[in-house]
């Protein structure tokens, strides 16, 4: 069932209202400069929306894992500066979460005007779903709005625990084009279709590698997922990441699946990650002592033949470690394969924090995406079949039944 939007509101149900967003402001900071704005930028249609409808907008957020301290490097202050610049009008920083100080504060705050809450997981209750925690949250407003894809697979307080008590609880605009492109490359993909895997580990993916290896017509694995795959393929990798537990299910998948998986033919090694003077180019087999980093140029070729101007592209995870840049030529040329491809026609779609990340290092635009998705383990675990709880909590579509008069 499809989930209500923000724009399914009127403008009198929205005027004058105090509307709580869960937004995903999990972005770098270092020293108070945010390096990285992407998830800050895609949260301003949803904010705009509702200040232009007159409503009251307090944006709730964590950053990083504080684990219940209070921990000034984490503060969300630095995002309420950029987010006045981005909204150009000030948004107002509480400096705490909950409190009659920051309901006080709510009160006084002016109809299409933006207040910002500290870090939410400043509280261990967030993460544990504390139903006290929940009820004070939700009290500081009248409609629960979700714009946190990427934090939607977590049963956290505020992506779940508090959106039970409105009877209001829609999608951001952030959250309704996720589940779009999500579902449609879950359920109906368009064809050919081109899934690019990496990353560190299969078992983070299992469920999704699962389902699309059943949908794809080509699945392109590199990273350290690919290790595994080599292994159960009868290759050496020598020291190369593996998951030992996860071969014996690679093989299956190679036997049911084969046709359509492609591995890496060659590889970018070293003596560790450390002692990278060792650093040198392998056809085939690693030698044992050696471990792979990255892509070779072979595979590279071999990857982008697959990856053009038609049908839809999927690729979730690096294919090394790209923020090295003795390891990053693999990413980097996969990332301008698919930008290239997007050009030429394909619905190109990007998962996962870190695969945004390499596509930015490679200097690929955002226009030269389709999509980029905020949310790495949800959008894998959607994928993969599984209950959001922070999307399905949410509000569904009201079905309109129109009578037939003869």
């Amino acid at each position: 069932m499809d989930k209500q939007v923000i724009s399914d509101l009127s403008s009198s149900e929205l005027k004058g209202k105090r509307v709580l967003v869960r937004a995903d402001f999990n972005v770098p900071i270092r020293d108070g400069i945010i390096s990285e704005d992407y998830r800050i930028r895609r949260a301003i249609p949803t904010i705009d929306f509702l200040v232009d409808k007159g409503a009251k907008v307090i944006l709730a957020s964590h950053l990083g894992r504080p684990k219940g301290r209070q921990m000034p490097s984490l503060s969300l202050k630095p995002i309420a500066s950029r987010l006045s610049e981005l909204l150009g009008k000030p948004v107002k920083f509480m400096g705490k979460v909950i409190g009659n100080d920051v309901r006080a504060a709510i009160d006084k705050l002016p109809r299409r005007n933006v207040l910002l809450l500290e870090n939410l997981r400043y509280h261990k209750e967030e993460a544990e779903n504390d139903t006290d925690f929940s009820k004070e949250l939700a009290s500081l407003a009248d409609i629960y709005v979700n714009d946190a894809f990427g934090t939607s697979h977590r049963k956290h307080s505020s992506t779940y625990g508090t959106a039970f008590y409105f009877d209001k609880r829609l999608a951001g605009f952030l959250v309704d084009k996720e589940l779009k492109f999500l579902k449609n490359l879950r359920d109906n993909p368009d064809h050919p279709y081109t899934v690019i895997v990496g990353g560190a580990k299969i078992k983070d993916k299992i469920n999704a590698l699962k389902n699309l290896l059943k949908k794809a017509d080509k699945v392109l694995i590199g990273g350290g997922v690919a290790y595994t795959f080599l292994k159960a393929s009868g290759v050496s990798v020598g020291q190369s990441i593996t998951e030992h537990e996860m071969i014996d299910w690679a093989k299956k998948a190679i036997l049911k699946h084969g046709d359509k998986i492609s591995l890496p033919i060659d590889h970018v090694v070293a003596e560790s990650f450390e002692k990278r003077k060792t650093c040198m180019l392998v056809d085939g087999e690693i030698p044992e002592e050696l471990h792979g980093f990255d892509i070779g140029p072979k595979t590279v070729a071999h990857f982008t033949s697959f990856i053009k101007g038609n049908g839809l592209i999927f690729w979730n995870g690096p294919m090394g470690v790209f923020e090295v840049d003795d390891f990053s030529a693999g990413t980097t040329h996969i990332a301008r394969a698919v930008a290239l491809a997007t050009w030429r026609g394909a619905t190109t779609v990007v998962g996962g924090g870190e695969t945004v990340s390499a596509i930015r290092k490679a200097e690929v635009l955002d226009s030269e995406i389709v999509h980029m998705s905020t949310g790495g383990g949800a959008s894998l675990e959607f994928l993969g079949g599984e209950e959001l709880p922070g999307i399905s909590i949410l509000n569904d579509k009201r079905v309109i039944l129109h009578s037939v008069s003869n």
